[in-house]
């Protein structure tokens, strides 16, 4: 799932910000091989620029896509990546209110709706993608204890491990838990040896699994969680819900178009952002991306967010669990009631 974030937006932070730094860059417009199952998007009546953040992860790929292909432009909206100098500014520009929205990690949506921010989950991104991954001789949650284990402050990575660990009576005690903050230093340190376990995100889980003799894989998350568990969503600050549904409305429609398109041609969608977003072959891509699948209608997936919610509060990052206002799933009702005949086309899906 998504360029990991290791820290989150609170005064509270166990860990200190890294100083923002921000640099931009535009584009985004629709192919015209779907036009006729799209209805248009009462988009504003001039052309409005929306800032996003995203992460690195497959759960991007609908992102990635809709900026490669143009999908919003056709609604009158221009998607402009903004680029972090690190994972911590995703979350923390997004509270901040330097972005209008974001592709992020339910558990640091937790923390930015916990502290207060004005932002609410509209959309799915991608499900499944979370992997534990441990060096040679080490099969069980069991063989973890006394280890080092590396993940990401806050992040789903980490709520995976915890989850796994508590479900085999174990917990962050038993293990060196080691905090890094970028998805390759994350690979590289387990590459090197330095770590003995990590929790990470498609593509570089299968790396890691090729990258070190011996190492393998000891839960996907589905053993844990079960099937098409949630891992980023789309959140978008609520004064923009407010001020432009329309272009939120576009935003999510785009997903949903870049999900269809990623869906019947997937080896397309990977020339079109393998090199640029995903540093990785064509061929780890195609196996690693099976793993984590685009979802933009993770209506489905609201229980299971909100319950992961306890494991927050259990490693001190929210007060309590989001609640039901956390999420505003009419946009995306609406963009499928206008568009009926490509959801209907989708291979997954909440109905």
């Amino acid at each position: 799932m998504c360029d990991r974030d290791g820290l989150f937006y609170r005064n509270f932070s166990r860990r200190t910000f890294l100083r923002s730094g921000v640099s931009a860059v535009a584009t985004l417009a629709l192919p015209a091989h779907l036009a006729g199952l799209l209805t248009p998007t009462a988009a504003a009546a001039a052309n409005v620029t929306l800032k996003a953040t995203h992460g690195s992860g497959f759960c991007n790929m609908g992102m990635f896509l809709a900026k490669e292909r143009n999908l919003t432009k056709a609604d009158g909206v221009d998607l402009e990546f903004v680029v972090t100098p690190s994972n911590t500014e995703i979350t923390t520009m997004f509270g901040a209110g330097l972005v209008d929205i974001s592709m992020i990690p339910y558990s640091n949506f937790m923390t930015l709706y916990d502290a207060g921010a004005p932002v609410k989950i509209v959309a799915g991104g991608g499900v499944e993608g979370c992997i534990i991954v441990g060096k040679e001789g080490l099969k069980t949650a069991a063989d973890l204890k006394g280890k080092t284990f590396g993940t990401f402050q806050a992040d789903t990575l980490e709520v995976l491990p915890y989850d796994f660990l508590k479900k085999a009576g174990l917990s962050f005690k038993d293990v060196e838990i080691k905090y890094l903050d970028t998805s390759p230093e994350l690979a590289q340190a387990f590459l090197a040896g330095a770590i003995d376990a990590i929790c990470h995100i498609e593509p570089y889980a299968s790396q890691c699994v090729i990258g070190r003799k011996g190492a393998s894989v000891l839960s996907d998350g589905t053993d844990v969680y079960g099937k098409g568990y949630s891992d980023c969503v789309l959140a978008v600050r609520t004064p923009l819900i407010e001020k432009n549904p329309a272009a939120v409305k576009a935003v999510i429609k785009a997903l949903f178009v870049a999900q269809s398109q990623a869906e019947t041609d997937k080896t397309a969608a990977l020339k079109d952002t393998v090199g640029k977003y995903y540093k990785t072959s064509m061929e780890a891509a195609l196996d690693a991306s099976s793993k984590q699948p685009i979802v933009v209608d993770q209506r489905n997936q609201t229980k299971f967010i909100i319950e992961r919610g306890q494991s927050m509060k259990e490693l001190g990052y929210v007060k309590k669990s989001p609640d039901q206002a956390a999420f505003d799933w009419s946009l995306l009702e609406a963009v499928i009631a206008e568009n009926k005949a490509l959801y209907d086309g989708l291979k997954l899906k909440s109905a």
